[in-house]
């Protein structure tokens, strides 16, 4: 009897067929899949802020799908295979967990992540071949708050950082006044936005500082932004009226009339 992965392994095999298989999946290339890939794995994290664990088993095989898809591809052009990822990640997490799988002892969870960033920083070096950057290889790609959360932790490790969230936070309020400096004199300039970038930048490293993750964080917001918009709405359509005949004044009260009913619940 065949393990399910390799089930799934064949499936993808037969779709990649020339003869036979799928004219979709034949035409598709690396690059060609990546933003099936990220959409993939936005899926799977709605999932998971939904509560859905149904929806969750479902989106987490389309996120597999999308890793055997790269090794079918890898596998026609003679990079590696499946197998071959599969063992390069189980040596990965052993030489990064020595306190799990070798005899050295760390006392606590700072320390963990220390030697889980060095590991790191020692991969990259090899990667390369000489010293790099400590800012090296982090992804273009990545969100923009999910990549200044990185950045910012890679330059901490190494001591570039505030000792307190107290340092932190002076430093937004920093940047907020000279925010408003800048929107004083022109709030259209490339100052102002080169200012507003700074002050996003700052507000990540209080999230950091919080132990809590800026994506997921402006994610949460959106979703709670939205669903008290939706509130409003229905609010606004049960009175049979239209937004265009209130007063934006009106629609801040109702705005807040949602906020409490929220808090009610």
């Amino acid at each position: 009897m065949s393990h399910p992965i390799e089930n799934l392994i064949e499936i993808m095999k037969q779709l990649r067929t020339p003869e036979t298989g799928c004219p979709w999946d034949l035409k598709q290339s690396y690059k060609s899949i990546v933003p099936h890939t990220i959409e993939e794995a936005y899926e799977v994290a709605d999932a998971i802020e939904q509560s859905d664990f149904n929806e969750l088993k479902k989106e987490l095989g389309d996120l597999l799908f999308q890793v055997i898809f790269y090794a079918q591809l890898a596998t026609e052009d003679q990079h590696f295979n499946f197998n071959d990822i599969v063992e390069t990640v189980c040596e990965k997490l052993t030489r990064r967990h020595p306190h799990v799988f070798g005899e050295q002892k760390f006392n606590d969870e700072i320390k963990i992540k220390q030697n889980w960033e060095n590991e790191k920083a020692k991969e990259r070096e090899i990667k390369a071949g000489k010293e790099v950057s400590v800012l090296a290889d982090i992804p273009k790609n990545l969100p923009a708050l999910s990549q200044a959360n990185k950045i910012q932790k890679r330059v901490a490790h190494i001591g570039f950082d505030w000792p307190e969230v107290s340092g932190a936070w002076d430093k937004v309020k920093e940047e907020v006044d000279e925010v408003e400096q800048e929107l004083y004199l022109d709030p259209y300039s490339d100052k102002t936005a080169e200012e507003i970038g700074d002050l996003m930048f700052a507000l990540v490293n209080v999230a950091r500082h919080a132990k809590k993750d800026p994506e997921q964080l402006l994610r949460e917001a959106n979703q709670k932004f939205t669903n008290r918009f939706m509130q409003l709405e229905i609010h606004l359509s049960q009175q049979k009226i239209k937004f265009e005949d209130v007063t934006l004044e009106q629609l801040g009260m109702i705005w807040e009339e949602v906020k409490v009913s929220e808090k009610n619940k």
